[in-house]
């Protein structure tokens, strides 16, 4: 699919360079291809959502940049900072600056330790004020709940203790890894509505993580659509929504329920083929054998991205042609 092109930004510095991203797994004598050569950047400020099915390598892809486990090959660079030439101290030093929060908000507490140390950890590890107070605060909890251990909250009240925890060492950037999928419908409109808020308030940048499209199109200021650990398009929400133009991104909005697009028939026949094996990805492009336009071409050469208009990128042969006018459409997470 994607190959080593990166989807710079326009007249901006990337808070986030990531180039040719590489993350490979051993399975007994074989290898796992979870990520391929990936490329993007984020911009101070920013979200950036990524969206793709269970197994393309989006998670992956989080933890690799930051080097949890590092990636096999690729840069990824921090402002100045290139994280995979750093070990040791300077490493440590530098995870400071990026946070994550996890997708079981209840198993990535630790269930034997009250919230205020939870939450005062990473301050007290560095030496600095604990914040607790005001981290809790800021996530919708009075601090009075910090005696109180996780088993006591619930599954939306410990999405917020992780939030907090995160906050608590004023990271730049935070990699959101699914925060939502594991919560009730109504607790995710309220996670996300703090995240927005947090970021206004304390200039954050984001990279969110999930596999739902409305709940990507709704927080993302980008959209980056993953398919087999390589990348296929990149464009606004949007614009993505309302002038999907590659093959995949058109299956995955088909999917929403209620959404704003439905495949032709023979789209709908390809999609339902089995998805290859990451141990044995096909060649040239990875979405060919789900694809109801490929030709001979995409099986021996690999697309790269490019642009295809202002702010909108792409990785296919045979994009879609007849774009239609945004229409507005709305998903409703």
């Amino acid at each position: 699919m994607a190959g080593s092109g990166t989807a710079h930004l326009r007249d901006t510095d990337a808070l986030l360079r990531v180039e040719n991203l590489t993350v490979t797994f051993p399975a007994g004598r074989r290898t796992v291809h979870a990520v391929s050569g990936v490329s993007f950047d984020v911009a101070k400020g920013e979200t950036l959502g990524i969206v793709g099915e269970s197994g393309c390598g989006k998670s992956s892809a989080a933890r690799a940049i930051m080097q949890l486990p590092r990636p096999a090959s690729g840069s990824v660079r921090l402002s100045d900072l290139e994280l995979t030439a750093l070990r040791g101290e300077p490493l440590r030093r530098t995870r400071q600056r990026m946070q994550m929060i996890f997708q079981d908000p209840i198993s990535s507490l630790n269930p034997r330790r009250r919230v205020r140390d939870i939450v005062a950890e990473g301050p007290r590890v560095w030496g600095g004020p604990s914040r607790m107070d005001e981290a809790l605060e800021a996530v919708g909890l009075d601090p009075s709940v910090g005696g109180r251990r996780p088993h006591e909250f619930s599954g939306g009240q410990c999405q917020r203790i992780s939030i907090a925890r995160a906050l608590a060492l004023e990271p730049e950037l935070i990699i959101c890894d699914e925060p939502v999928s594991a919560l009730d419908v109504s607790v995710q409109a309220q996670i996300l509505n703090l995240l927005e808020d947090l970021k206004a308030r304390y200039g954050l940048t984001l990279v969110f993580i999930a596999h739902d499209l409305a709940v990507i199109k709704n927080i993302s200021d980008r959209v980056l659509v993953m398919y087999l650990g390589k990348t296929c398009e990149l464009a606004t929400g949007a614009d993505l929504v309302d002038r999907p133009a590659h093959p995949y991104t058109r299956t995955l909005l088909s999917s929403v329920p209620r959404g704003p697009l439905h495949l032709t028939p023979q789209e709908e026949a390809a999609a339902t083929r089995e998805p290859p094996s990451p141990l044995a990805p096909p060649s040239g492009c990875r979405f060919r054998t789900r694809c109801p336009r490929a030709d001979d071409r995409c099986t021996t050469e690999e697309p790269q991205m490019r642009p295809l208009r202002p702010g909108h990128w792409i990785a296919c042969h045979h994009p879609e042609k007849e774009l239609p006018a945004p229409t507005g459409a709305t998903m409703t997470p």
